[in-house]
């Protein structure tokens, strides 16, 4: 949704980066999805709710991304307390990937928000910015 936001708002750079991070996340999903299957779990797909689709400013929009990805982080954490007090140490493993690539998003994230605050919503600075974006490299 933030992706198709930039677009329309014709902000390719921040739509481009937002795409790669979506694939990213997608791949974290699948990640998880097979260590379940591979540890005889069952998988239930259940619906969720649909993310906001409109925001007032790209720093807005980069805040919500980074209160997303603090909110992950909290959930990975507990998963991973949950996996120690239960002496599960395949599970305990497996997270810690995730714990340490969530030190990555947060960061990521909260650069892009302290960029978007110190330009403030200057159009030629939100422009610089984009144009950094667009040259996000796929992991």
């Amino acid at each position: 949704a933030s992706a198709a936001h930039s677009e329309a708002a014709n902000l390719q750079g921040f739509a481009h980066w937002l795409r790669i991070q979506s694939q990213e996340e997608y791949g974290h999903a699948m990640r998880i999805f097979d260590f379940v299957l591979d540890r005889g779990g069952r998988v239930e797909l259940k619906p969720i709710q649909g993310p906001p689709t409109s925001w007032e400013s790209p720093l807005a929009m980069f805040e919500a991304v980074l209160a997303h990805e603090q909110h992950v982080t909290r959930l990975i954490h507990q998963l991973a307390a949950q996996a120690r007090s239960e002496n599960d140490y395949p599970t305990e493993v497996f997270l810690q990937w995730f714990v340490n690539e969530q030190v990555e998003e947060e960061k990521q994230s909260d650069q892009i928000v302290q960029k978007l605050r110190q330009v403030g919503n200057v159009p030629g600075g939100i422009y610089w910015i984009d144009q950094e974006l667009a040259h996000r490299k796929e992991d």
